[in-house]
């Protein structure tokens, strides 16, 4: 398998796209995490069956977010993408997170060639109801082990999405 921070670039940031490589698929219960150390996809966790990944799950590569990881991505696709495939998407938005005292912003995003209907999807406010499911998600996943340790912090558009993608290209590029 290959170090995807060797062989991929974080993307046409100034365009509004992103190259992401999954690490969980859609429906997935086991909290799979790439080890920058390795270069290999590590188990890190098996979640309960109702904390089940409600979209793909993946990363940006080239980027280091404040938790100390790569920038993650909540990939929107109608279908399970398998993990270490890695894909082309179109920013939405970004949900701001905090994990146990960290901040763990996700960059929400669709497949950039999607001809079934998620070109019609532009912005967060084009799945209103997906959004009310992914920051429940992410408020209550940790909640049978440890309570009130993951917070929603709001959401921001495509512009801020970029903002923050570019600080996590500069840490990374720091370290």
């Amino acid at each position: 398998m290959p170090d995807f921070n060797q062989v991929l670039t974080p993307g046409k940031i100034d365009d509004g796209f992103v190259n992401t490589v999954v690490e969980i698929p859609e429906g997935s219960r086991l909290k799979v995490e790439w080890d920058r150390e390795h270069a290999a996809f590590m188990l890190d966790r098996v979640e309960p069956r109702i904390f089940a990944k409600p979209c793909n799950y993946g990363f940006i590569p080239q980027t280091l977010d404040e938790d100390g990881d790569e920038l993650d991505t909540l990939i929107i696709c109608p279908e399970p993408l398998p993990m270490g495939v890695w894909l082309e998407a179109k920013v939405l938005g970004v949900m701001k997170f905090e994990d146990d005292g960290e901040i763990d912003d996700k960059v929400v995003c669709v497949p950039a060639d999607n001809r079934d209907d998620a070109d019609a999807i532009t912005s967060l406010d084009d799945i209103p109801q997906l959004v009310k499911q992914l920051e429940n998600h992410f408020t209550h996943y940790k909640d049978l082990k440890k309570p009130g340790s993951t917070k929603v912090l709001g959401w921001g558009n495509v512009e801020e999405a970029q903002m923050i993608i570019k600080q996590c290209i500069e840490r990374y590029n720091n370290k």
